[in-house]
């Protein structure tokens, strides 16, 4: 419909929707007054649009005694209000119609019920002429019917006389804050007749520098008398202006669109985001108990490798030492295959698991054995695996503050150029899911630890060769052995084969044992180098871990935050178009 279309810029449609998506975005970050506001003018122009727009609704509004009765019955062309001078007459809003025919859904959504066939010229054909009541009235009831007629018709027609134009309850109340819909109103200096010519002049002068200030610059001013009909034919024609052109309603609401995206706030380009995330990350680290962790990897694999490669006559010494990975409850119960749902360190569905940690429960005061993480086993898996709780120390106050501090940086730093109550929001978002963060590190710490549980290959390789070895050695000692049990019962001595001038047993045994003691220790190096290797891929990978839990709980919310601000802003910038 071209109606709906300005000549230029977006179209009235276009910032009605944008207005309105505004409101959405905002609701819960800016006042409800100003989110509110922009929903009822979104609601209100959905439904004038529906109504007649051939009709124009011209209200006049003015205070006590400035003649808008007077003025309304003389532009009628009949007595039709009641017309008092101190006292306010008017209770209730009117209509005076000229060529009515189809206003009446218009006028039942107004809620005019008086409505009168106006008898003057035709020439105002649509014109639907309100009377209201007196703003500055002393009956609130008739104060609360202008304000929700003001909000609500196509034309302003305000009606001051010599003695009260400067009356600041109009201006303060009404003509300033109504400033952007200039286009939609009309002033009018009644009762003109009562002053001489020059101070009618000096009146009209300062009205008009009162209406420059209050951002009215532009808005026709019209001396007219009620009385003698002196302006009235300049007023018509203005009026039958206004209304042949049919568009007071759009611009008219195009100037609520303005004005209530006013209320919303002033676009401001949303601002880049600072990289934060590595603060944020060696905090959790900490806290998380990383760097214990990973010297327990380190440990741990070259400890596993002495029991898994060393001499197996000593080999038993090293299991009486503990396991500090085991210690940890790291890799306790997670198969080989790798950790629950995906690569390492990867959240299950929704962020954090549903099951609340150990690490938690520790640190709201239960003691270290009672806590989930060395209770076991921890639900079942989100892919085929379960994974139990780790028994690293809970957080301590510092590290604990710390946390804090990165995730308030992180908001602070994301909040810097934002207006106040997007500020809050982002750094409310910052820590909407603080309370999820040791549940969450917990369990990417236990199932990308669960990696650093693995066996190398050349482990049962070694141990294969040292059980050879020890196999040999153990004949040549059984060998020498039956060979002494002969000499001690004076047996004969079968004939012994030598390695030069050594005896194979000898050999057998003293070779076993000293290839032995040199595997375990080429082993024990080896495991060393191995240790450290490891130990630096556990720390890239959960220092990895930990920066998605870290992204997925505090990050990816502020995010959501300023890419909602940034539609926010998009689509106020469309609305004050």
């Amino acid at each position: 419909m071209k109606l709906l279309r300005r000549k230029e810029g977006p179209s009235l449609d276009s910032r009605l929707a944008a207005l309105l998506e505004a409101a959405e975005l905002a609701d819960g970050r800016l006042p409800e007054e100003a989110v509110s506001s922009a929903r009822a003018v979104a609601e209100r122009a959905g439904v004038r649009r529906t109504l007649s727009i051939d009709h124009t609704v011209a209200a006049l509004a003015g205070a006590t005694g400035s003649g808008k009765s007077s003025l309304y019955n003389a532009l009628a062309g009949a007595d039709l209000a009641a017309v008092g001078v101190v006292r306010p007459t008017t209770s209730a809003a009117q209509a005076a119609l000229w060529d009515g025919e189809g206003s009446g859904p218009l006028l039942d959504w107004l809620d005019i019920p008086q409505r009168h066939p106006a008898t003057s010229a035709s020439d105002l054909s649509g014109l639907v002429l309100l009377d209201l009541p007196d703003h500055d009235s002393i009956q609130v009831s008739h104060r609360l019917e202008v304000d929700r007629l003001v909000e609500l018709v196509d034309l302003l027609v305000w009606v001051v006389d010599p003695q009260k134009y400067a009356d600041a309850a109009l201006h303060d109340r009404y003509l300033r804050r109504l400033a952007a819909h200039r286009g939609v109103m009309l002033v009018v200096l009644n009762q003109v007749d009562r002053l001489p010519e020059s101070a009618v002049d000096r009146c009209l002068r300062d009205l008009r520098r009162l209406l420059d200030e209050d951002g009215l610059a532009g808005v026709p001013v019209l001396p007219v008398s009620a009385r003698t009909g002196a302006g009235l034919a300049e007023l018509r024609a203005l009026l039958n202006d206004r209304v042949a052109e049919r568009k007071s309603w759009s611009t008219r609401l195009a100037a609520d669109v303005t004005t209530a995206a006013a209320r919303l706030g002033t676009p401001e380009e949303a601002p880049a985001g600072q990289a934060m995330d590595r603060a944020l990350t060696t905090a959790l680290c900490e806290a998380a108990g990383v760097p214990l962790v990973v010297e327990a990897v380190a440990k741990g694999h070259r400890h596993r490798a002495v029991v898994a490669t060393g001499w197996p006559v000593t080999r038993w010494i090293r299991k009486l030492r503990p396991d500090p990975l085991r210690r940890l409850r790291i890799g306790t119960m997670a198969p080989v295959g790798g950790p629950v749902g995906g690569p390492a360190g990867e959240l299950p569905p929704g962020g954090a698991p549903a099951a609340p940690s150990g690490r938690s429960a520790r640190s709201s005061g239960q003691p270290a054995g009672a806590s989930g993480r060395s209770a076991g086993a921890s639900g079942q898996g989100f892919g085929a695996e379960v994974v139990g709780r780790t028994s690293v120390p809970a957080a301590s106050a510092v590290q604990r503050a710390r946390v804090e501090t990165a995730i308030r940086d992180v908001g602070e730093a994301a909040a810097s150029a934002l207006p106040g109550p997007w500020a809050a929001a982002v750094r409310q978002a910052a820590r909407s899911r603080s309370q999820e963060l040791a549940d969450a590190v917990d369990r990417v710490v236990a199932t990308t630890s669960a990696r650093a549980t693995r066996r190398p290959k050349w482990w049962r390789a070694v141990n294969v060769l040292q059980w050879l070895v020890f196999a040999a050695m153990l004949a040549g000692a059984l060998w020498l052995g039956g060979l002494f049990g002969m000499d001690y019962l004076r047996l004969p001595q079968p004939p012994l084969p030598t390695v030069g001038v050594v005896p194979w047993p000898t050999v057998l045994l003293v070779g076993g044992a000293l290839a032995g003691v040199l595997i375990a220790l080429l082993s024990r190096l080896a495991a060393w180098a191995g240790g450290r290797r490891r130990a630096r891929r556990t720390a890239r990978a959960l220092r990895t871990a930990v920066g998605r839990v870290g992204d997925d709980l505090v990050l990816a919310p502020v995010r959501a935050e300023l890419d909602r601000y940034a539609r926010f802003t998009e689509a106020l910038t469309r609305a004050r178009a």
